[in-house]
């Protein structure tokens, strides 16, 4: 394997490309007793619609969240019981753009990890298991359904986008998931669970030369060809609709607003968007900033919330969440402060100390393993190195957060879910 190390935060990195095209990287950690794995194919939510032996396939929604719970079960039983009867830890989650499958454990590692490379390559659903599983993601999907945080960020999603399936909640509906058979899991799993659409990172004291060779002896010698998907494309980044008022049982009102921006391609510069992203985003609406503390003094904040940027296949965002009793105001208070940062410019004190907080957070974020892993297989699936975020964060000045700013956050490209309690909560 070929081996790395990055000077800058310390790590070791052993990776390869198997013949069959799964990329494999090996975080090497001396001396630790824990060791992780991380088993990843680049099929999430948003993948509904693919073309697959040569005809465009239009599959349920949330069928890629269904097919990771069905994945435990084999022939022999359920994968998740064998591995925690071997002393591991296992999980997995289904978001927008991936479904993951990990664990974590001190002994017996590299039989668990041939525990997960089989389970996961190897499909096994019946009609019986399926119409069960119908019933018990149903039950899930009823509670997603009554959390506030789950309405406003799906509201949200509806409100920015005209076509992309990001409207689509990644579980489903009872209705979509309706329509799920044995053979659909089949297809999905036949075009998507594939070496070259998928990645695997282990992180921990464990033999580089021993993880690849356990993947290239249980995984297919060959990938399938490479899946073209559609994921509605926007014809432009203005909303398709500006404002939705819900209603639930809950104590305080709450304001979720999103701020569409220009899809990322593939590459390094998807890293430093994130990054770019992430550090507007703090000083925007972050907890020290001076809009949120100037509200929160002001008692327009209950506290909570705060601001993010995702990147999903084909789009991206900026939003920003709040406990609010002043909802459209707190709203109207961000759109006004990112103009006023670009028309006054960012303080200089002030954007040091946030990118000192944010390059912080950066190397905290290197003592998770989930955390290590999920980057790095997002760097794989995307033609980056995740582990140069030093260099790449360094090259990130203010100007670029003030154009980003400006571009991005304006009264044009943004929309809004205000949440209220229902009478006589």
């Amino acid at each position: 394997m070929q081996e790395r190390f990055y000077e800058k935060i310390g790590e070791r990195v052993y990776s390869r490309t198997l013949a069959n095209g799964l990329p494999v990287r090996v975080i090497h950690k001396p001396h630790y007793a824990h060791k992780y794995a991380f088993f990843v194919t680049r099929y999430g939510g948003m993948d509904m619609r693919f073309q697959l032996d040569g005809a465009w396939q239009d599959t349920p929604a949330g069928i890629a969240h269904f097919l990771e719970h069905k994945m435990f079960d084999t022939e022999e039983g359920n994968a998740l019981q064998e591995l925690a009867k071997n002393g591991a830890e296992p999980n997995a989650f289904t978001s927008n753009a991936i479904t993951a499958y990990h664990f974590d454990s001190t002994d017996h590692f590299m039989e668990n990890l041939g525990i997960l490379l089989r389970f996961v390559s190897i499909p096994y659903f019946t009609e019986e298991s399926v119409q069960k599983e119908q019933g018990i993601i149903g039950q899930e999907i009823r509670m997603i359904e009554d959390t506030p945080d789950w309405q406003t960020y799906t509201h949200l999603m509806q409100c920015l986008y005209h076509r992309s399936p990001a409207r689509v909640s990644v579980a489903g509906t009872i209705e979509s998931i309706s329509h799920i058979s044995a053979q659909t899991l089949y297809d999905c799993h036949k075009a998507f669970y594939t070496p070259a659409n998928m990645a695997l990172c282990v992180v921990g004291d464990v033999d580089p030369e021993a993880v690849a060779a356990l993947a290239e002896e249980i995984l297919p010698k060959a990938s399938g060809p490479a899946i073209d998907r559609d994921y509605g494309e926007e014809t432009d980044l203005c909303p398709a609709e500006r404002e939705r008022v819900l209603h639930m049982e809950v104590a305080l009102p709450m304001l979720m607003a999103g701020y569409k921006c220009a899809p990322i391609q593939a590459g390094p510069e998807r890293m430093r968007q994130g990054l770019l992203g992430d550090l507007a985003c703090d000083i925007l609406f972050g907890d020290s900033s001076p809009l949120y503390t100037r509200l929160y003094e002001e008692g327009k904040l209950n506290g909570g919330g705060g601001a993010g940027f995702d990147i999903l296949p084909g789009a991206a965002y900026l939003y920003v969440s709040a406990e609010t009793d002043y909802p459209k105001e707190v709203h109207a208070a961000v759109t006004a402060e990112a103009k006023r940062l670009v028309e006054e410019g960012i303080d200089e004190d002030y954007y040091q100390r946030i990118r000192r907080s944010i390059y912080g957070n950066l190397i905290r974020g290197l003592n998770s393993f989930e955390n290590i892993s999920a980057n790095i297989a997002d760097g794989c699936f995307h033609g980056y190195d995740y582990f140069t975020f030093p260099e790449v964060f360094a090259s990130i000045t203010k100007a670029d957060v003030e154009a980003f700013l400006r571009e991005n956050i304006t009264e044009e490209r943004t929309a809004a879910v205000l949440l209220y309690p229902k009478e006589g909560t």
